[in-house]
């Protein structure tokens, strides 16, 4: 790798404030607020919209989509009529 054309990689923290939640890992990502992290150490954050902790389909609130009934109402309106050979 060269040399002084890389951002730098270092640990961020990443919250949602929706949820409640956040969690340190390492980015390239900057920001200048910052925050006072578990163990004392402050540490730049990053306030994301969705995580883990709020996106529906990790917190098992999501709608379950009835595709099988979207299947067959496509079939009978669109699909081949029953007087209709098959090819």
């Amino acid at each position: 790798m060269k040399h002084g054309i890389h951002p730098e990689y270092r640990p961020v923290v990443y919250r949602d404030q929706s949820a409640g939640f956040a969690f340190l890992t390492r980015s390239t990502a900057t920001s200048d607020r910052t925050v006072t992290w578990e163990d004392g150490t402050v540490y730049p954050v990053i306030d994301v919209e969705v995580s883990s902790a709020s996106h529906p389909f990790y917190t098992g609130t999501a709608k379950v989509l009835d595709t099988a009934g979207r299947v067959e109402r496509f079939r009978r309106r669109y699909g081949r009529r029953s007087s209709e050979g098959t090819r």
